[in-house]
This record gives structure tokens, C-alpha cells and sequence, in this order.
């Protein structure tokens, strides 16, 4: 993977490209993304749905989401795709001199990931960044700006209603800790995040779960992640490689170590 040069900011301008066995992960961005898939096959799932991503494909990601990724090569040309990360500075220098507004009431099941019709304007957007990708030269800082202010041009022309996501600048606003926690304990961020993203000072969330759960959120995400690493080995077959991301370990070795620990066997006795 690698990104293209920028004088400033190198992820806002990212490039993805390698040939070699299917790549999983997940990824949280505090920014907007506009990707396309330029070849390999992209699947991106979150709590509530899965979505697959083939070449041609835009998409649209909104900020503030915990997704799990897996990228597989094309079997000829790999897996190539070009990222645009909107930052929130960009944004509101945006809607202050175009006054941009937004109305939006927050809907918290509104979609992660947005998917978008091929349009020529996209697609020129996109292949007007090739040539950077296939010299490897470097992006300075004022052409990177102008290319993050015409793909926000483009966005609003393309799909209007997505003004009200763009130019709303409001913190998550206090939702269900349970529920949520429930919904997403598998991913790897760390307990601040989790506290932001449920409308909670890091304070206020750790008084909260300590109030719902009787437990220290540390304790019961390494209880529940290693309960759902047991299930999916015994239940359905899968084995520890497969599982220690899936359930939120950072590596192999740290799972086995604590499902050792925890049941007394290592997870391939299981």
C-alpha cells in the first residue's frame, strides 16, 4: 500500500495498490471518504450490513464509523483503489464561503457507506489522479486543495442531498451505551474513541458502563471478545488465525496468550 506524496496532509490523497493474498483489517476515520475501486474487490462491514465494492465502484463513507475491511487482489492486475479523506477544516472553509448549511435531525441508523452511481464527473474527478499515481510525483499543497474543494463540488452536484452529511459539524450526540457496545465490542479502538463516538466524556462513559454492565469496560470487552472467539471456534469451525481480528485482538499471540489464560487451554485445543 502506498500513498500518494503530499507537502502536508499524506492521507488525504491515498492510493492502495498490492498483488499479493486477501488483506483484512478495520479502519475508523474522523473524516468523510470518497473511494473508487479501480480493480479487486473491496468488502467493508460494520455492526448492521455488509457491502462489496467491485471495480467501477464509488463510494462514499461517512466519518465516524467503525468498519472491518477485506481487500482481495484481482488474480491479473491486484487490488487498486484511490481514497479522498474531506477533512473538517476543508469542509467548513467550504460551507463558510459557499454557506452551506445543514438541517439534518440526527438519524443514527442511517447508512454507513454510501454507494455511488458512475457518473462522467466522478470518474474524470478520479482518473485526473492517475497520472500522479502512475509517476509517483509529489501533490503540493495547493493543488491538493483545489482537489479536495472540486470533489466536494462534485458530491454536491452529483447527489445534493449530501450537503446535510458533509456540513454537519456536530459531535455524536448521547445514544444507548449498551446497545451499542453489544453492536461493536469486536472492534479494536481504544476506550476514548468509544466514549466520543456514544456522546460521552472518557469520565462519563466509564461511570456509565460501570453503572450498566457492574464492570470496567476494559474487563468486560476482553470477557466478551474472548466468549465470541470460543463461539466462532467451536460453534462454526473457524480457527484462531481467522478469529483474533474478527473479535478485536490486535495480534495472534496476545489472544492466544489471554484465551489461554482465560480458559485454561490454548484456542486450538478448543
Amino acid at each position: 500500500m502506498s500513498n500518494l506524496k503530499l507537502n502536508q496532509k499524506p492521507t488525504s490523497i491515498a492510493y492502495s495498490c498490492y498483488h499479493t493474498q486477501n488483506r483484512e483489517g478495520e479502519q475508523f476515520s474522523a473524516d468523510h471518504v470518497l473511494s473508487y475501486q479501480i480493480s479487486g474487490t473491496l468488502t467493508l462491514h460494520n455492526s448492521n450490513k455488509k457491502y462489496v465494492f467491485k471495480p467501477g465502484d464509488f463510494r462514499f463513507i461517512r466519518k465516524n464509523q467503525l468498519i472491518k475491511f477485506i481487500k482481495q487482489p484481482d488474480p491479473d492486475i491486484g487490488f487498486q483503489a484511490i481514497s479522498i479523506y474531506l477533512d473538517q477544516e476543508t469542509l467548513r472553509n467550504f460551507s463558510i464561503e459557499y454557506n452551506q448549511k445543514t438541517n439534518l435531525i440526527k438519524n443514527h441508523d442511517e447508512e454507513a457507506v454510501i454507494q455511488l452511481k458512475e457518473v462522467p464527473l466522478l470518474k474524470s474527478f478520479m482518473d485526473s489522479l492517475i497520472p500522479y499515481i502512475n509517476e509517483d510525483q509529489l501533490i503540493n499543497q495547493e493543488l491538493q486543495a483545489l482537489k479536495l474543494r472540486e470533489a466536494i463540488t462534485i458530491l454536491l452536484q452529483c447527489k445534493p442531498e449530501l450537503k446535510d452529511i458533509l456540513f454537519d459539524f456536530t459531535a455524536p450526540g448521547k445514544i444507548d451505551l449498551e446497545a451499542f457496545m453489544k453492536k461493536n465490542f469486536h472492534f479494536n479502538v481504544q476506550l476514548d474513541r468509544f466514549a466520543y463516538l456514544t456522546g460521552r466524556s472518557l469520565a462519563t462513559f466509564k461511570r456509565d458502563f460501570q453503572r450498566i454492565f457492574d464492570s470496567s469496560p476494559s474487563r468486560w470487552l476482553l470477557q466478551k471478545r474472548l466468549q465470541q472467539a470460543y463461539y466462532l471456534i467451536k460453534e462454526k469451525g473457524k480457527t484462531p488465525s481467522e478469529v483474533y481480528l474478527e473479535v478485536g485482538f490486535e495480534d495472534l499471540s496476545h489472544f492466544s496468550f489471554a484465551f489461554k489464560k482465560q480458559y485454561g487451554f490454548s484456542p486450538s485445543k478448543v
